[in-house]
């Protein structure tokens, strides 16, 4: 049920933290993805019920990540 709290919460342009292998990253929301995609040519798999984030970093790379993983800042 928090997942669902967060990812109504989230929404495009939003600042976020995460946990990297570096320490905390920061960055912003680009959009919602409910349906599976590719990123850097990885699988993301997605759905309405289970959606994830593209985020742009703030040194410039993107990523996926599960609304779980991602903190508003």
């Amino acid at each position: 049920m928090e997942d669902d709290q967060v990812a109504k919460q989230l929404k495009k342009g939003d600042e976020v933290k995460w946990t990297s292998p570096g320490g905390t990253a920061h960055g912003k929301v680009e959009k919602k993805v409910t349906s599976d995609t590719s990123i850097k040519g990885h699988k993301v798999s997605a759905s309405p019920d289970d959606p994830q984030y593209i985020v742009k970093s703030d040194k410039g790379g993107k990523a996926a990540h599960k609304p779980s993983a991602l903190t508003k800042e």
